[in-house]
């Protein structure tokens, strides 16, 4: 793991919209006392075990895919990736670091797993064969021949991106944490590891609402960045959760019978591009700020 890992801050103060009871970000501590809480990447651990079944189940819900086993996958290899815990301030704006704060349950998970390379782990192929059952179901034939094509490509490796994080937490981190990868898969590549991709491929949440009553079809996306992923993604296709959908599972921030229905949209990238897409949206993030 290098240490730039550990690094990485992204402080923010949180409230509760007594709305819906789910968190928001602050631009400030009120006098009524709000309390801060620092959310930080670390190195990947054993103890996050649990945690990370949760993230990817929230992701594949009723899937053929044993997110048990692709998260002992994602800890053996702890020297790639990151986790997003939370810690307390004192008040003087350092952090404290302690137990109680660091064995609490994670709330994302930046990482990256070989598609090709280890194809043949039972959770691996469970992957690859859930994503083409996916698209033979919803894709064009064009797309369809597409991720075919590249999956089948063993001399054009492809990686797994996984960027999971609960909702409302800031997407700064992320991208904190993405760049952080791929120094951390450049370092791999160098020590003559199986991490030099052609190809990344991201499975990102979504709600849709359709065209109704006049109103155009709307798009919800789960994470900030991960709407401008879309849009720069080179093959894609959506398939549907509904019949998969799980309130208490699914972490989503709708609800009521009027929510739009929830969806997952699969992303293939040329990895040569994803730098200069992180540096286009930390550009974008910083505008909206």
């Amino acid at each position: 793991m290098s240490e730039m890992s550990n690094d990485f801050d992204n402080d923010t103060e949180w409230s509760r919209d007594s709305a819906s009871n789910q968190p928001l970000p602050m631009a400030y501590m009120d006098d009524a006392g709000v309390g801060r809480i620092n959310f930080k990447g670390r190195m990947i651990e054993d103890r996050d075990w649990y945690s990370l079944c949760q993230l990817l189940q929230r992701l594949f819900m009723r899937a053929n895919i044993n997110c048990m086993k692709m998260a002992d996958l994602i800890i053996a290899q702890n020297f790639l990736g990151s986790v997003i815990y939370q810690c307390e301030t004192d008040g003087n704006g350092s952090d404290i670091e302690s137990d109680i704060f660091e064995d609490s349950i994670v709330f994302g998970v930046i990482t990256m797993l070989n598609m090709t390379s280890e194809k043949d782990i039972p959770c691996v192929q469970q992957l690859r064969t859930f994503i083409m059952q996916s698209a033979e179901k919803y894709a064009t034939e064009d797309v369809l021949k597409k991720f075919s094509d590249i999956l089948n490509d063993t001399s054009r490796p492809v990686g797994y991106l996984i960027n999971e994080r609960l909702v409302n937490i800031p997407a700064d981190i992320s991208i904190d944490l993405l760049e952080n990868l791929q120094a951390e898969i450049m370092t791999a590549q160098q020590k003559g590891m199986e991490f030099d991709f052609a190809y990344y491929l991201i499975i990102i949440k979504l709600h849709c609402r359709e065209a109704k009553n006049g109103k155009p079809k709307e798009d919800f996306y789960t994470s900030a960045e991960e709407e401008f992923f879309a849009q720069k993604a080179i093959n894609s296709f959506v398939y549907s959760m509904i019949d998969d959908s799980d309130v208490g599972m699914s972490g989503d921030w709708f609800g009521g019978e009027d929510a739009p229905p929830p969806y997952r949209k699969v992303l293939l990238f040329e990895a040569d591009q994803i730098p200069n897409i992180l540096d286009e949206l930390r550009e974008k993030i910083q505008e909206i700020k």
